[in-house]
């Protein structure tokens, strides 16, 4: 799932001038500066070089995004959410990865999909799979952790949504799971969708005008994101590599056993940034100290939980299900940082 809700948590009681990513990055040079000045230079060449080694998987990450947006390919995860309900749970866990959607197209897409009965466990199991991996996301964690993790998160988010998918189907008669849907008002997507997702794609997308012009903004707006905070997040790595004692970060997260699996899951719910700012700080972290396995949690704990992600499950469902659907997450993190250790 592709975020451009990001700022979110960065909008709350704070003026607009420092609402963004470039503005934060800039005051954190500046304090560089007048903290450590020697400091600055290495700070923005180190960012720099780190973008330019990310850039040919940044390009691919747009185009394919831009591909998808542009021929509507999107459409084609709504047929995940027919038949059978264990073949629509492994569907939605296969596909949840794959769409490239924002929250705002989140929302009316699920709300939809449960007013018309679609079984909750198969949402789920879409909800958890999907704010983890995209093709944007994959191509930014295989530049830079390196293509088997990238293979592992994205086989582990699967593994997470089958995980939460058959759990809520084994207990759907109990109260947790019980009437889970909040009285929803009649909602229109910020995309302009009424009717969230239909029609169908259209591969040739460049014969049209329309789609040829969301090919372009689609792929300029998700180069500006993508550029605006990986280059906050390698400030952050940078600084984190120069000012943070790799062993304190070896002590904490590092070693075996599943401890520091544990503390990587709960350190990563409120210290993730997005999809793609965690993954150069954890590049620093691993460089630090840190074990794989807390890597893998961190990354998955932190993907279920960030604002971005959690918001378009709180808008939805009750507090008991929202509830699941953390604890879920929790437990899925840590098993996949365990099966991740063992295989490192």
């Amino acid at each position: 799932m592709t975020d451009h809700s990001h700022d979110t948590p960065l909008t709350l009681a704070v003026p607009s001038v420092f609402r963004t990513a470039w503005t934060i990055s800039a005051v954190v040079l500046l304090s560089v500066a007048v903290l450590d000045f020697p400091q600055v230079w290495p700070t923005i060449t180190f960012a720099l070089n780190a973008i330019l080694h990310t850039a040919p998987f940044i390009i691919f990450a747009v185009l394919a995004v831009a591909y998808l947006k542009a021929t509507g390919a999107e459409n084609l995860l709504a047929r995940a959410f027919e038949g059978r309900q264990s073949r629509m749970i492994v569907l939605a866990a296969l596909l949840g990865g794959m769409a490239p959607f924002c929250s705002c197209e989140v929302i009316p897409f699920i709300a939809a999909l449960l007013a018309v009965g679609a079984p909750l466990s198969a949402v789920m199991a879409f909800w958890l799979a999907s704010p983890l991996m995209d093709p944007a996301q994959f191509a930014i964690t295989a530049g830079t952790l390196g293509f088997d993790f990238a293979v592992a998160k994205t086989l582990a988010a699967v593994g997470l949504g089958l995980l939460g998918g058959f759990t809520v189907m084994v207990f759907a008669n109990t109260p947790v799971f019980a009437d889970p849907l909040k009285p929803q008002p009649t909602r229109k997507g910020c995309c302009g969708a009424a009717k969230p997702f239909s029609g169908q794609p259209v591969w040739r997308f460049w014969t049209q005008d329309a789609r040829r012009d969301t090919f372009r903004d689609t792929a300029i707006e998700n180069g500006l994101f993508l550029t605006k905070w990986l280059t906050l997040a390698y400030i952050f790595e940078a600084l984190m590599l120069r000012y943070v004692p790799a062993d304190w970060v070896a002590s904490v997260l590092g070693g075996t056993g599943i401890t520091p699996i544990l503390l990587g899951a709960v350190v990563g719910a409120p210290a993730y940034l997005n999809g793609y700012a965690a993954v150069p700080l954890v590049d620093a972290l691993l460089a630090q100290g840190m074990a794989p396995g807390a890597a893998m949690s961190f990354m998955l704990a932190g993907g279920v939980s960030c604002i971005p992600a959690a918001i378009a499950v709180w808008a939805l469902v009750r507090g008991r299900v929202f509830a699941a659907y953390l604890a879920i997450a929790m437990v899925g993190a840590v098993l996949a940082g365990l099966v991740w250790a063992a295989v490192v």
